[in-house]
């Protein structure tokens, strides 16, 4: 039985250290270790600093476009989570500490672009 090729390669280095870099990222986010999550961040900035030349990509019989879109994807996934999170951390600030909300920007957000109301939907589920 004859396999594929792309089953009996591996990944090129630079994907590989990617990988390792967004399970390390993965990691320090799920057990929520903002410390670690800054660390990883530096060190996946400086993997994709490293990128392999353009026509690395287009090389027949190379993988590493399709493995590049994989991670690409995944990178998206884990930055979409850091954002809700961001975003649930930011709603429980403002609701739990209005006053700090008004007078000091928290993740580096201005506090007039915020909504003045007084209620609203982030702060209906404390109320019933």
């Amino acid at each position: 039985m004859n396999q594929p090729p792309a089953a009996t390669t591996t990944p090129h280095p630079w994907i590989a250290s990617l990988q390792a870099n967004l399970d390390a990222l993965q990691n320090a986010l799920l057990q929520g270790d903002a410390s670690g999550v800054e660390q990883a961040s530096a060190a996946m900035q400086a993997v994709l600093q490293q990128a392999p030349r353009t026509s690395e990509f287009a090389a027949p019989g190379s993988t590493l476009r399709s493995d590049m879109h994989s991670a690409a994807q995944r990178f998206a996934q884990l930055r979409q989570a850091v954002l809700r999170a961001s975003a649930q951390t930011q709603r429980g600030v403002d609701t739990l500490l209005p006053q700090i909300a008004l007078q000091q920007p928290t993740y580096g957000r201005m506090a007039a672009s915020r909504p003045l109301a007084s209620g609203g939907a982030s702060r209906g589920f404390l109320r019933a």
